[in-house]
Formats: C-alpha cells, structure tokens, sequence
C-alpha cells in the first residue's frame, strides 16, 4: 500500500502589529511583530514516490512549478537529508494570495513537517526551521508552531500567550506585492524597538495603541482601495480598529466572541450592498477564530 497523508492543514496567520526597526546591508528589513495563528486554513495531501520525483497532484494557476513554495520545500528536505523517495502533492486553497496571511508560507511549512514524517527523515524542529528560512521569511513560524513575538527579519520567535480572540478578515479586491511595500522609499524604517522581556510572561499585549503596522500608510497610500475598505469597516463598526495584516491586503477587525465577529460580518456585507459604486468589491469577509497553537504544533520535537 502507498505512504500517504491526507487532509494535512496549513493555516493562516495574522500579524496583531508589525513594526520596522532597522534594515540590514544586504537590504533585508529587521522586524518586531506578532503572529497569531487562525482557523483558515489550506488543505494538503501527500502520497509517497519510489522514483524519487517531486510533482503537483493539480497546477497553481499562475504558479510555475519550479516557483511554488510546495515544491521548492519538498526539495530543500529531500536534498538536505538525501532521502531518496519522492511526492505527489496536492494542494488545496482557502487562504487568499496577496493578503498578507502567510498562505504559501504555511503550506511550505506544512511540506517540511508532513514529509519529515511520510519519509521518515527525522529531523528535529530547529532543523525543520533552519531549512524553513531561506524559503521565506514567514515560513519557520509556522514549523515553530506556536503564537509567536517575532524580531531579526521574522526568524527569531518567542512563543506567547494570547488570549482567545476571533477575528474579521476582509480582503478588498486587491492583491499587495509584499516586495513593492518594503522596496518604498517612504517606509518607516526606524521605528523603536519594544521587548518582550519587559512584559510578565502571559500578558503580552500587542493590542494596545502603541502597536501599529508600519506598512499600512505605504499599502493606503499605493492601493488606495485597501485604505477605502478600511475606512469602510470602521464606520460600519462603530469605529472598530481596523488593522491590516503583513503587507496587505488583508485587514482584520479583533472581537470578543464568535456572536460578534459574525455580527460584523453581516454588518460589513449589509454596509457593502448600499456603498458607492466605485468601492472595490470584497474577496473575502468571514469570520476566524484565533488558534492557540499550530495543529501540526506535535509533528516535530
């Protein structure tokens, strides 16, 4: 009988703040942020492969092969441990590209941690991670696997503790280039460090009014539709603050219970319906709950 894995969950991630702190020589951003883990969520499936090839069960449209993140990870792990089996891959999308969820980055992860364990390869957690981050920045959170404080260029994690919370997601009908936002001369880049260390351990809080994200005034200036849907939002919501998450162009609204948050998403899809005509159209308006860890969190030590 073939090795196989179904139904393996990448989830997505939102970024409650993210600051710009610095930027190194070689041009990379230092960041301060935290991830938290919500229940959207891509599905993959893994069957083994004597011949030792790595193949897509279906294409991504607009994704060449030897660009996809699946791909690219399966590889990493089969050269880096010199495993000689291969995998069909089958992926299934719910996370929205351009939205600054992390979805390609959760399902690279979810490839190291499901093919560590259909192959056998064994490696432990931080081996996992250091195969993770030259596939992109956000990847090893996701092998991390725990809601994170986050600082270097997102590779340096502190687990944290965080209250349950769901939340809004709402895409306007725009996708961000991540690259463009962090390319802009505009951007601040000197935003001043704060440290997790001068909070008790368990009451971390990135909800305050001091925390922001630093690309929101790039991605509103650029992508004035992300700006206009956030506007939107907070009107509808009685003046909800409304953040964006990453790069955009995603913005998420915090609430206390799951009444609330699909309360303000009817509101947002009946407010939608008597808006101007040129208002950008949404992708997605849906309720998450916030995850207290990744559910592959056991699938590596």
């Amino acid at each position: 009988m073939t090795a196989e894995l179904r139904d393996v969950p990448a989830p997505a991630k939102i970024n409650l703040f993210l600051h710009v702190v610095g930027r190194r020589p070689d041009g990379y951003h230092l960041l301060q942020t935290a991830f938290r883990f919500i229940d959207l969520q891509d599905t993959l499936h893994f069957r083994a492969r004597p011949d030792g090839r790595i193949v897509r069960a279906y294409d991504l449209p607009g994704v060449p092969e030897d660009a996809d993140l699946v791909v690219r990870a399966a590889r990493a792990l089969r050269q880096a441990t010199g495993c000689g089996q291969g995998a069909e891959i089958g992926l299934e999308k719910r996370i929205p590209a351009g939205g600054g969820l992390g979805g390609g980055s959760s399902d690279a992860a979810t490839v190291l941690l499901a093919l560590n364990r259909l192959w056998g390869t064994g490696l432990s957690r931080h081996e996992l991670m250091r195969l993770a981050l030259p596939l992109g920045a956000d990847v090893p959170v996701f092998v991390f696997g725990r809601n994170a404080f986050a600082e270097g260029v997102g590779e340096e994690l502190t687990a944290i503790d965080l209250p349950q919370r769901w939340y809004v997601v709402v895409q306007p009908d725009a996708s961000v280039p991540t690259a463009d936002v962090f390319r802009a001369p505009e951007l601040t880049r000197d935003t001043p460090r704060v440290k997790i260390a001068d909070f008790p351990r368990g009451t971390f809080d990135p909800y305050g009014n001091s925390y922001r994200n630093d690309l929101e005034n790039v991605v509103f200036a650029r992508f004035s539709e992300v700006g206009r849907i956030s506007a939107v939002l907070a009107q509808a919501l009685g003046g909800a603050r409304v953040r964006m998450s990453g790069s955009g162009a995603c913005l998420f609204v915090e609430c206390d219970t799951k009444a609330q948050a699909d309360g303000a998403v009817d509101r947002i899809a009946a407010t939608m319906q008597v808006q101007p005509s040129g208002l950008p159209a949404l992708r997605v308006n849906l309720a998450c709950a916030g995850l207290d860890a990744h559910p592959l969190l056991d699938w590596a030590a």
